[in-house]
């Protein structure tokens, strides 16, 4: 084999092992991403594979790239009705809740570690949010309903911390009443740079009628790579745009939906183990064990102190009880965001970059070890379970004796303009089956269009059914 080959067998060996692997440790509760990084660790310089990889700047650049696409996923899979509660809730801990775990952390490495104030201060930016990638990967893959909109809330709240994560990693410039509108600045370009980004992928998916459908899933990865750049050069937050833009384009109709939805949940998961590879193959294990000590500390302080600290400030003045606000406490997670963040530091060629690199990684596994692992017992031992199934369930378990009842068919008539289904804008709870047009069966989607004298059959409540005829009727 040649270096290429060589390198395309041993990325897929790699991916192929932590699916595997993955699968085995899932019944101990162990995370997933914690397997990816352990076999990064393991094919590594200091492991069984010898891969010898120290190439920051190159780490750096894929998790940028990584982080966008599994923000967009989050944002995508995320209904407006589930966040629109706890908005409030969220900013707050996206801002002042990462700004006193960064003066919380900052003082402690300061003063029990001996960093200066300013190495203490980018330790605490650094790890100071929580990780969206983690949060969404191990909440999402727990079989857990847990009560009111905390799982919502700490979504929202890891999908949207990164700007000021990122921002309180500058160097101090001016003054306060500097940074606070550059702040302020980078935070509202974000969010209108996401919010009609998105609004535009839903119009140009419903517009541009392109000849194959695999197309709309290139254009797709296309624009969210252009949402966040366009956010970057204009001073806005890119991770932030490209969330929103998820977030908007989840609750448009556009045609193939459910397509580009499992697509980039495809992706998400593929940028998520190549990442987290890649970080694994960035550290020397050896480096790690030399910071234990220290480790073990910070991890312990973020988490049992800086953390739940910064929660019960920010929600001081919510509606949350204080099991929902301790349960928030908890579920901090650390992940591949603080670790990626970590690399800036070693990029920029600042003093004690790589301790702080290796302490940042050794704190974020640690985070995903313990507080990854115990979401479900920490949530019993709360009493946070709902007894009612997850959604899921409800759909796999659906009646077909309703499914008959609510079964109907439908003639368009003859004077009706043609439209695409997608244009329609038809509810959530209504389902056309099949079109039925001069003779031959046409299975729909959202791009299809209706014609004059088609017969549809459609599964729908009364409700439902009405506001489909209305629509086509009203022509």
């Amino acid at each position: 084999m040649d270096r290429v080959e060589l390198f395309l067998f041993a990325t897929a060996l790699l991916l192929i092992l932590c699916v595997l692997i993955s699968k085995a440790t899932g019944k101990m509760g162990i995370p997933t991403l914690v397997v990816f990084l352990g076999v990064g660790i393991m094919a590594g310089s200091e492991g069984l594979g010898g891969i010898y990889f120290d190439n920051a700047y190159y780490a750096k650049t894929l998790g940028v790239i990584a982080l966008a696409y599994i923000l967009f996923s989050g944002g995508l899979d995320t209904k407006w009705t589930s966040i629109r509660p706890v908005i409030r809730s969220a900013v707050s801990l996206a801002t002042i809740g990462v700004l006193v775990t960064c003066i919380t952390v900052g003082f402690f490495t300061h003063y029990v570690l001996g960093f200066t104030l300013l190495e203490g201060f980018l330790v605490g930016a650094i790890i100071s949010s929580t990780d969206a990638g983690a949060v969404f990967t191990v909440l999402r893959s727990r079989n857990i309903n847990l009560k009111g909109n905390l799982k919502s809330l700490l979504e929202v709240e890891s999908g949207s911390n990164d700007p000021m994560a990122v921002f309180l990693m500058r160097k101090p410039e001016l003054s306060v009443f500097t940074l606070i509108p550059k702040l302020v600045q980078e935070m509202v370009l974000g969010l209108g740079v996401g919010y009609f980004g998105g609004k535009g992928m839903a119009w140009a998916f419903n517009k541009l009628k392109l000849e194959f459908e695999g197309l709309y899933t290139v254009l797709s990865l296309a624009v969210v790579l252009i949402i966040y750049t366009t956010s970057q050069v204009l001073h806005g937050n890119g991770f932030l745009s490209v969330y929103v833009a998820g977030v908007v384009l989840g609750n448009e109709t556009f045609v193939y939906k459910k397509t580009l939805m499992l697509l980039h949940d495809g992706v998400s998961w593929l940028m998520q183990s190549s990442m987290f590879l890649t970080l694994g193959l960035l550290i020397f294990p050896s480096h790690i064990i030399a910071i234990t000590g220290p480790g073990i500390l910070v991890a312990g302080f973020m988490i049992l102190v800086a953390r739940p600290i910064s929660v019960f400030i920010s929600l001081g003045n919510s509606s949350l009880n204080w099991r929902e606000k301790t349960f928030i406490a908890w579920i901090g997670l650390r992940g591949a965001v603080p670790v990626v963040m970590a690399t800036y530091p070693l990029v920029a060629g600042i003093g004690r970059a790589e301790y702080i690199f290796n302490l940042v990684f050794f704190v974020a596994v640690t985070s995903l070890m313990i507080q990854g692992t115990s979401i479900s017992i920490v949530a019993r031992w709360l009493g946070l379970i709902s007894p009612d199934q997850p959604k899921h369930d409800q759909i796999e378990h659906t009646s077909t004796a309703t499914l008959k009842n609510n079964m109907t068919y439908v003639n368009v008539p003859t004077d009706f303009i043609q439209k695409n289904i997608v244009d329609l804008k038809l509810p959530q709870d209504m389902l056309i089956v099949l079109i039925e047009r001069k003779g031959a069966v046409i299975i729909p989607r959202g791009g299809t269009q209706l014609e004059p004298g088609d017969r549809l059959m459609v599964i729908a409540e009364k409700e439902s059914l009405t506001q489909l005829k209305e629509k086509i009727f009203a022509v």
